[in-house]
């Protein structure tokens, strides 16, 4: 090919990516179409056909890169540059009104003073974060845990509304929603239908599953959709979130336009009042709104809870109702030993999905709701929350319906329940647990547990993966996970050799674990994510965590007297402490970082117990100044508390202060220690 021919050809081949980029803005940022679907398919077939006969002259950043390369062995783990977070729920006008004045308290704001709010539609999709240097599209990743996540760039690159080459040469990483429509999922259950196939759950779970194929043709026949929201990382990040949002439109992301800049908590709720009526109407679902504090100044100031930002929150909608059946009740014995009445319903579409099972909780709510098995019952589902039975319809029972008896024996392992009051004096409803310690159930559900997203991540070791250990035989304690040997999983069926070494990678990867992560893997009785967190921030290594007594972990902010209680019983058990330096000798412990900015703080290490009325802050606002220069703050006074500040009307931790000669500070000498 001579030069004057080549240059021809790369003028032409410019012409129609500048062109079919110029048509897919239009269809998908502002829903215009200049030409018809046959016309710009023309236009892509001549571009296909053109690089097919010039190879040399393809770029990344051609249409025809959508769809690139082969099917892939396996997904590729992604670290995230900047953590991902999960958002805190509200599902009422009360519930947001509260949030607001926690932010202003945590600001230290007048309550009557407005804030501005960014609100936008809460998409019921997969989080993906999107890479680009120069302006070309680099790499697409799933949110996984938050640290981790699956490399699904090939997949990404099938979406039409992402765009491959941005409008400028930047280095950018930006996050967003994919999506499916309801048009093209109810499309693909038609084929299915007429197919013979099953039908699919839900559209969420498709554009999942989509993005999580190894083959991409697959994810491009899905015609996914996707929205932009927010920029991770990019050297001159907007003031506001309103200005973010505009800004990713410039730069030719789509941005769902339906967002709104609220000047105050009363605008948000009138926002979501709005589409909560007109959800419906759109071709995606969405289960609320998503309200983030304009200022960005604002939420660096606010930062983050162990989970989820202070700065935003997740505005569900009034959950959606329907009626069904309740054809059975059965029990599921969960990784603590809690055994939870569950009932198998007539199969019923709700928010977008197939149910067939709610939780009942315990005994306790099957008495509250009068529920006898054969009941019409109203099921209620809010997005992705769990679905739970609200009312029974007992003008429609024909006298057939069966009362349910709970069991006084363990349906997996038949031990004796014990029943359990919940509550810190006992009150309230409660539980029956299976005291075997032994049962196989809640070892699988630990097992499965540990090994899920939440705490150790350990890709390839789904249930179906640790039955197969389990049955036979490698696999009985944590510990045994990391001292697998490759010829024994190959010796089990349907295990081949990439297979094998893919879990193996995974396992010795997750050799390295967040001193937190392994607090929630041990599967202590109401010590959850949260709490993990707490303990791990607390005591900062897991030795200092198993030394401790119980009055100082009942005097742990957010612990308490219940948790406390757990703890110390688990702990004096010697199989769970067995176990636990088995699995000990096999991991490198991640402890938490301390703050070195504030070594030197009089507050740094120091813990801190807060009685009575002040009058120049609130509980809230001392807390927050405690935590910020290094301190902790407990709910009750031991032996560990280093300090006691009483403020007017002080009760009963004052004296108790007095009792064990702990240092008692006035109001004024708190704010003299803190400055």
């Amino acid at each position: 090919m001579s030069q004057i021919e080549k240059k021809e050809v790369k003028i032409r081949l410019e012409k129609l990516r500048d062109l079919i980029e110029y048509h897919r803005k239009n269809y998908h940022l502002k829903d215009i179409s200049e030409i018809s679907p046959e016309a710009l398919d023309s236009l892509k077939k001549e571009l296909s056909d053109l690089e097919s006969a010039y190879p040399s002259l393809v770029t990344a950043d051609s249409p025809t890169q959508r769809v690139a390369g082969g099917v892939k062995d396996e997904l590729q783990k992604v670290v995230h540059k900047s953590r991902q977070w999960s958002l805190n729920d509200c599902f009422t006008e009360d519930e947001f009104i509260s949030f607001d004045e926690r932010v202003k308290r945590f600001l230290k704001l007048n309550l009557q003073k407005d804030i501005e709010y960014v609100a936008e539609h809460k998409i019921d999709g997969l989080k993906i974060i999107l890479e680009y240097k120069k302006g070309i599209f680099f790499r697409g990743a799933t949110r996984g845990d938050g640290v981790i996540g699956e490399d699904v760039t090939h997949n990404i690159r099938t979406i039409e509304s992402v765009p491959l080459k941005l409008d400028r040469p930047i280095n950018i990483t930006v996050e967003g929603e994919v999506w499916m429509s309801k048009s093209v999922f109810k499309t693909l259950n038609i084929q299915r239908e007429e197919e013979g196939l099953e039908l699919f759950a839900n559209p969420r779970n498709i554009a999942a599953g989509s993005l999580r194929q190894l083959d991409p043709n697959i994810a491009a026949s899905r015609k996914l959709g996707v929205f932009i929201y927010d920029i991770t990382e990019y050297k001159e990040m907007p003031k506001t979130q309103n200005e973010e949002l505009k800004l990713l439109g410039n730069l030719g992301f789509k941005v769902n336009k339906d967002f709104k800049l609220c000047k105050n908590a009363k605008e948000v709720i009138e926002f979501w009042n709005k589409w909560q009526d007109k959800k419906e109407k759109q071709d995606y679902f969405f289960d609320g709104i998503v309200v983030k504090v304009n200022e960005k100044k604002l939420q660096d100031e606010l930062g983050y809870t162990g989970k989820a930002p202070r700065y935003a929150i997740a505005f569900k909608f009034k959950a959606e109702q329907v009626t069904t059946i309740v054809e059975n009740i059965t029990l599921q014995v969960g990784r603590t030993g809690v055994v939870t009445p569950v009932a198998e319903l007539r199969p019923v579409l709700v928010y977008g999905s197939k149910v067939s099972r709610a939780t009942l909780h315990n005994e306790d709510e099957i008495r509250r709701l009068g529920l006898k098995i054969g009941d019409t019952v109203i099921l209620q589902k809010a997005g992705d929350v769990i679905p739970e039975v609200v009312e029974v319809l007992i003008d429609l029972r024909t006298g057939q319906e069966k009362e349910f008896k709970m069991p006084k024996n363990c349906p997996v392992c038949d031990s004796i329940l014990e029943k359990k009051s919940i509550g810190s004096k006992g009150e309230g409803s409660a539980a029956w647990y299976c005291i075997n310690k032994n049962c196989e159930a809640k070892d699988r559900k630990k097992l499965y547990y540990f090994t899920s997203k939440k705490v150790f991540n350990i890709d390839g070791l789904g249930p179906k993966i640790i039955d197969a250990l389990c049955d036979a035989l490698l696999v009985k304690i944590p510990a045994d996970f990391f001292n697998l040997k490759k010829d024994e999983i190959l010796a089990l069926p349907r295990f081949g050799e990439l297979s094998v070494d893919n879990l193996l990678s995974s396992i010795e990867r997750a050799r390295n674990i967040e001193l937190s992560r392994l607090i929630a893997s041990l599967s202590i009785p109401q010590v959850g994510e949260e709490t993990s967190y707490d303990l791990a921030n607390t005591f900062g290594s897991i030795e200092k965590f198993l030394n401790a007594d119980f009055d100082t972990l009942s005097g742990i902010f957010g612990v308490g007297v219940v948790i406390a209680r757990e703890i110390s019983e688990w702990k004096k058990d010697k199989y769970h402490m067995d176990s636990l330096h088995k699995l000990l000798k096999e991991l490198k412990i991640i402890n938490p970082k301390k703050n070195n900015a504030i070594v030197n703080s009089k507050v740094s290490g120091k813990t801190f117990v807060l009685t009575g009325t002040l009058d120049s802050m609130d509980r809230d606002e001392a807390k927050a100044l405690i935590k910020k220069l290094g301190g902790s703050v407990a709910s009750a006074v031991s032996k560990s508390t280093d300090y006691v500040v009483a403020g007017e009307s002080a009760g009963s931790k004052y004296d108790k202060a007095q009792e064990l000669g702990i240092k008692i500070l006035t109001e004024e000498e708190f704010r003299t220690l803190t400055k």
